[in-house]
């Protein structure tokens, strides 16, 4: 059983380590002091258990969470931290994670959670084994035939109708490190990440090492989404990640011949990255608001919380509040609510809509709230602006 513990407090990752390791001394109980030294002891070894500070320097704990999760999906993953904030313990959860433990940490409690877990962890393996190890065979296969297929090389005997039926139409994603000297494993390894969430989330594919520069994704979006919306998130979530590391992150498509694919490479790792001149921070800030503006416009009729845009855009809420404001001029809130109350008034001048159908439409449960909203907003009721733009009420 391998566990992580990444805390930036050496007396905590030290006092966890020997709770631990009383209990259970077979273990192998790896230490980081910060987000980068923890891919990097994930990129070596498949963790079982990863407890995580919230706040370090850097990548916070949720981000690593973010990055981590798709390359080491059977991890169960603890966020420990100083603070009861309840966005904090949201966002852990809905990320995956199985506890949220608060400084400092008792030894009962810890001791109790980590035999849970191991329970949890040996029960299924018993049950998966056999079927991770078909599916990580399948996935080994599928990936080097598309790495060969890429680079121009035969792939001998094997069929490529497996791909062929599930990608009938494909775009390909390339993303290459610059300055080979700059960079390690640790950048590859959120490189990856970062792609495989992304392809995950608005599609299907995969991604493949290319070589020791660049990493190569193959997606098939799904409906409405725009590769080139896709790509924006790939270059706002790769600059927050990667910080100064300098990068290019180009797509191509759509593609159906996988024959083709060599070729179709080589013409993208000839293409200029639209972006590539602008591989500062605020460059990465500045997309990050843009996504999030647009996300903000097409769900204004949803439940939209601060903590559940900023995930949408990777960043940590408190920094995506300060950022939103910085860059619009309007706090996160009082933006949502213009947004809402515009539309409510291109809403009222419609005569067959009645007040709990536009209070609906624009994302609140009930006709009191969007009444004293819309009265705090514009000193008047929705009713009396009706009436002011001789719009009968229904």
């Amino acid at each position: 059983m391998h566990i992580l513990i990444t805390d930036d407090e050496n007396f905590i990752r030290e006092g966890i380590k020997r709770t631990i390791m009383t209990a259970y001394p077979e273990y192998h109980v790896h230490l980081a002091a910060s987000a980068e030294e923890a891919v990097q002891l994930m990129s070596e070894h498949r963790m079982d258990i990863v407890l995580t500070d919230i706040l370090m320097p850097g990548i916070n704990g949720l981000e690593l969470m973010r990055i981590s999760r798709h390359k080491q999906p059977q991890a169960k993953w603890v966020v420990i931290s100083a603070h009861s904030e309840f966005s904090y313990a949201q966002q852990a959860v809905h990320l995956g994670a199985r506890d949220y433990l608060l400084k400092p940490i008792g030894k009962t409690k810890l001791n109790e959670l980590m035999e849970s877990l191991t329970q949890e962890i040996r029960q299924e393996q018993i049950h998966s084994r056999g079927e991770e190890t078909l599916r990580e065979g399948l996935k080994y296969l599928r990936e080097a035939a598309f790495q060969r297929l890429a680079a121009g090389l035969s792939v001998g005997k094997l069929s490529l109708e497996p791909l062929v039926e599930e990608y009938p139409e494909y775009y390909l994603l390339l993303v290459e490190l610059e300055n080979e000297q700059q960079h390690g494993p640790l950048e590859h390894f959120i490189i990856e990440n970062v792609l495989t969430e992304l392809i995950d989330r608005y599609g299907r594919g995969f991604v493949t090492s290319f070589d020791r520069n660049s990493l190569l994704g193959l997606i098939r979006p799904n409906s409405g989404v725009e590769i080139g919306a896709l790509q924006e998130q790939i270059r706002s979530h790769l600059h927050k990640c990667l910080k100064t590391q300098p990068f290019r992150s180009v797509h191509s498509g759509p593609h159906r011949d996988f024959e083709r694919i060599a070729e179709e490479v080589r013409q993208l790792r000839q293409r200029p990255d639209a972006g590539v001149q602008e591989q500062s921070e605020p460059r990465g800030s500045e997309t990050a608001i843009h996504v999030a503006l647009q996300y903000i416009k097409t769900h204004f009729n949803e439940e939209l919380s601060l903590e559940k845009v900023a995930a949408v855009v990777f960043l940590n809420p408190i920094y995506f509040s300060q950022l939103f404001k910085q860059k619009t001029g309007q706090g996160y809130k009082e933006y949502v609510i213009s947004l809402r109350m515009e539309q409510a008034k291109q809403l009222l001048l419609n005569p067959n809509l009645r007040l709990v159908d536009i209070a609906e439409q624009i994302g609140y449960g009930s006709v009191r709230h969007f009444t004293q909203v819309f009265r705090k907003k514009f000193t008047l009721t929705p009713t009396e602006y009706r009436l002011q733009r001789n719009v009968a009420d229904h």
